[in-house]
């Protein structure tokens, strides 16, 4: 059913996903948490997720009993479609250096980012202007804008410093491994791609990191490139599994490098999907101490 939101409705529930504007998270969260049914709060926005104090969790990279906590924060859909790549590579290899460019679908920026999309190439193909953008920067229709999030005094965007705190968050990478990101927002309407250059601690065989990547869980790889087979963001929408192609040495980091390119849902992996699964792992914890406190 639907009702409106309090926080003793919301306390009711053994889990509330919490998929709101970051200032209500940040208003509301740490209340919902806790009273009678020790409710959990797991929280996509962008309030909780580089706090000292909340798991920033992926459940097949850090989950487990992070997932069970309080508050659970679930990464932003460019960091999570990156980490998915980069956590197997850093399991075998050791990471060293990441450099991440990012191609973001209009959809990244809400149902009103695909609408003045879609609006706008209405608009050119009925032979009229391209109305003035509203969401973005600049108009996006037969367009790219190097620009996700608002510029820092560093140059970058809130954006890409954020995919650069959340991977070290999540990875636990000490200051000594450096990322660097570049976001643009590109004109396609759901699923995120990334171009993405790694330097490693360890020599990297190419066929071995193929293999590694492939083994690992919510990856697929598609790299068949003599028969044009690789990651985008049409074969990507709709799909739960990060798509991974392109795997290459690279040429800038020699045998300790890796060059690939990636496609995921940012709205399955990168929020809906990666907030259930985490509620899937929280659950047999409160189960567990629930059974606890019935046999005492």
């Amino acid at each position: 059913c639907i009702e409106p939101f309090s926080v003793d409705a919301a306390r009711d529930c053994d889990l509330v996903l919490l998929a709101a504007p970051g200032n209500f998270s940040r208003e509301f969260a740490r209340q919902i948490c806790g009273g009678p049914r020790e409710t959990s709060v797991i929280d996509s926005s962008p309030a909780w997720r580089l706090a000292g104090d909340v798991p920033l969790v992926i459940p097949e990279i850090n989950g487990g009993r992070r997932s069970a906590e309080p508050l659970v924060a679930s990464p932003s859909g460019a960091t999570a479609i990156a980490a998915m790549a980069l956590w197997p590579l850093h399991m075998r290899y050791g990471l060293k250096k990441v450099i991440v460019s990012t191609y973001q679908a209009a959809g990244g920026a809400g149902q009103d980012g695909q609408a003045e999309l879609e609006a706008g190439i209405g608009a050119w193909a009925r032979g009229e202007a391209v109305p003035a953008p509203q969401v973005f920067e600049h108009q996006l229709p037969f367009n790219v804008i190097p620009q996700v999030g608002a510029f820092l005094d560093n140059g970058y965007t809130a954006e890409e410093m954020n995919v650069a705190h959340e991977v070290r968050k999540l990875f636990r990478l000490p200051d000594s491994v450096r990322i660097s990101c570049t976001a643009v927002r590109v004109p396609t309407l759901r699923a995120h791609c990334e171009a993405v250059t790694v330097e490693t601690e360890d020599e990297v065989d190419v066929e071995e990191a193929r293999s590694v990547m492939q083994d690992a869980f919510g990856l697929k790889v598609l790299d068949e490139p003599k028969d044009m087979e690789y990651p985008l963001p049409l074969s990507a929408t709709g799909v739960n599994d990060v798509q991974v192609g392109r795997i290459r040495k690279s040429i800038a980091f020699g045998d300790r490098g890796l060059d690939f390119f990636v496609a995921g849902d940012q709205v399955l992996r990168g929020a809906a999907l990666n907030a259930v699964l985490i509620a899937e792992q929280a659950v047999f914890p409160k189960l567990e101490r629930q059974g606890a406190r019935q046999s005492a």
